[in-house]
């Protein structure tokens, strides 16, 4: 598979949320109207140029500080700083991602794979997108699946190798002083104390995952080696599942990667070992372009999150180690889809780049059919197409979402004002939860996340993060995201727009 090109594109800046106004004296009003030296109107104007360039810095600076505390710009710190700029800390590491072959694509319909199971549940497809990891002493690079609802990267090894799918690379062979033993931290992190082994010799896993697949292994420890965005390679040590037993979608996934990047705020996942060891802050973020053809990349570190423009929402603390929130309604257009059972009341949300999917609850999810099917008269629905559970059959050929996005509203999340004023809405476009199928349908690429054990929970797919630049920030325990056509990786600017604009103009 070729691989996606990190930089590409035009620059774009994303849009801002709320502007902050400085009224400053009209020069252009006064010019030429200059009053007789010595007089009273001349002094009183020469203590007013006086007054303004003594009190420019102060207005300024206090603007400053206002946005800033908007927008979330500084933040406190206990650890010995008083106060650290968006919490950057020595590097940032910059990975492209790259698309996987749908399931759907390649044939595997849903309800199919489904039956396969003795089930009627809907299945997870495969996930989406992977990125490249050097490990190892030399390094050798290993595809991996990106998963911001796991905490655990394993890799598949040969130790041996009781069930792995053929990978792209060759399996990873551990070395005896590379395993992890019971007693290391790290070990006790992801067994717990009710799990402790002192006569055995290594520190096992097992992690299962929503589409019932697991891998099992054990642990190792490595040289892990990233570029930095200044081009410098640097190297450190990352704990990982080092997999010899895969189960499930796992074994008959197309073999383009090699294991499972874990992302979520757990202490196993790859940020919080990056950021324990002083690399990074615990910061990391993904860009997807709305074409799955287009660019995509990640991040590591903050430098690349925007300072301003970002919508942020706190993330949930829970017994799972998934980025999760909470929303007060979701909309189709003007339409409210909350159910009477469920007005008023919250529903949880999780931010999952390990699924391809966005899931609704049962009673939200029937109900944005019931809009679709309201909306679209000349739509039927095809039962015969299987590639997804909700198909319609239109009354004209389409042979891309562009054709029928105009007919369609967006889906709105909206989530707590902030101040009880600035309102939080994570839109998901029509081309974002529409998909065309092989027979020219219009599918719903929104699926009923009761089917998979999700009867009150919201999981946002990658299918509806694509299009935005969306930032974990684990220090400050929330979640953000921003539009943007994800073609140019961008450092973040400390100092906005209309900030310089005011410096510059009181310099002049």
């Amino acid at each position: 598979m070729a691989a996606t090109p990190l930089l590409s594109g035009e620059d774009t800046t994303p849009p801002l949320h709320g502007v902050v106004v400085i009224a400053l004296p009209d020069r252009a009003a006064d010019a030429g109207r200059d009053p007789p030296p010595g007089s009273e109107a001349a002094l009183g104007r020469r203590a007013w140029r006086l007054l303004r360039l003594a009190t420019a810095p102060l207005v300024v600076l206090a603007a400053f500080a206002a946005a800033a505390h908007c927008y979330g710009l500084y933040s406190f710190s206990s650890g010995g700083e008083d106060w650290k700029w968006g919490g950057g800390r020595a590097s940032s590491f910059l990975l492209p991602l790259h698309p996987k072959p749908m399931a759907a694509a390649a044939g595997v319909s849903f309800k199919a794979a489904a039956a396969e199971e003795g089930s009627t549940a809907a299945v997870l497809p495969e996930r989406q997108y992977y990125t490249s990891i050097n490990i190892g002493n030399p390094a050798r690079p290993y595809f991996l699946d990106v998963d911001t609802g796991s905490a655990l990267t394993w890799i598949q090894c040969d130790a041996p190798c009781t069930n792995c799918t053929k990978g792209p690379h060759p399996l990873y062979k551990p070395a005896k002083e590379n395993i992890v033993p019971p007693r290391d931290s790290h070990c006790q992190e992801l067994q717990g104390n009710q799990n402790y082994c002192d006569t055995c010799k290594q520190c096992d896993y097992e992690i299962a995952y929503a589409d019932r697949s697991s891998s099992a292994g054990v642990l190792a420890r490595d040289n892990m080696e990233l570029i930095t965005a200044d081009g410098e390679r640097e190297n450190m040590d990352l704990v990982f599942g080092c997999a010899h037993d895969q189960q499930g979608k796992l074994l008959g996934s197309p073999a383009s990667s090699d294991g499972i990047l874990g992302l979520s705020n757990g202490a196993m996942s790859l940020p919080t070992q990056l950021a324990k060891q002083g690399i990074i802050s615990n910061v990391f973020g993904h860009c997807i372009a709305t074409d799955p053809s287009g660019s995509a990349y990640m991040f590591l570190g903050d430098d690349y999150v925007p300072r301003w423009g970002m919508t942020w929402v706190p993330v949930r603390n829970g017994p799972e180690d998934v980025y999760s929130t909470v929303v007060q309604k979701v909309n189709y257009g003007c339409q409210e889809l909350n159910v009477r059972e469920q007005a008023g009341k919250l529903t949880q949300v999780i931010f999952d780049s390990g699924s391809s999917y966005t899931y609704f609850p049962h009673e939200i999810y029937t109900s944005l059919i019931t809009s679709l099917e309201a909306v679209s008269p000349g739509f039927v629905r095809d039962e015969s197409d299987q590639t997804l559970p909700f198909c319609m059959k239109p009354n004209f050929p389409v042979r891309s979402v562009d054709d029928v996005k105009q007919l369609h509203k967006p889906l709105l999340l909206h989530f707590s004002k902030t101040w009880l004023v600035i309102p939080r809405t994570f839109e998901i476009s029509p081309e974002n939860y529409l998909i065309i199928s092989g027979k020219g349908n219009v599918c719903l690429g929104v699926l009923d996340g009761t089917e998979i054990g999700h009867s009150s929970t919201i999981v946002i797919g990658d299918v509806s993060l694509r299009g935005k630049l969306v930032a974990y920030d684990n220090d400050a325990n929330q979640i953000g995201w921003a539009q943007s056509d994800c073609a140019r990786p961008q450092k973040a600017s400390m100092v906005p727009f209309f900030l310089s604009r005011a410096l510059r103009s009181q310099l002049l």
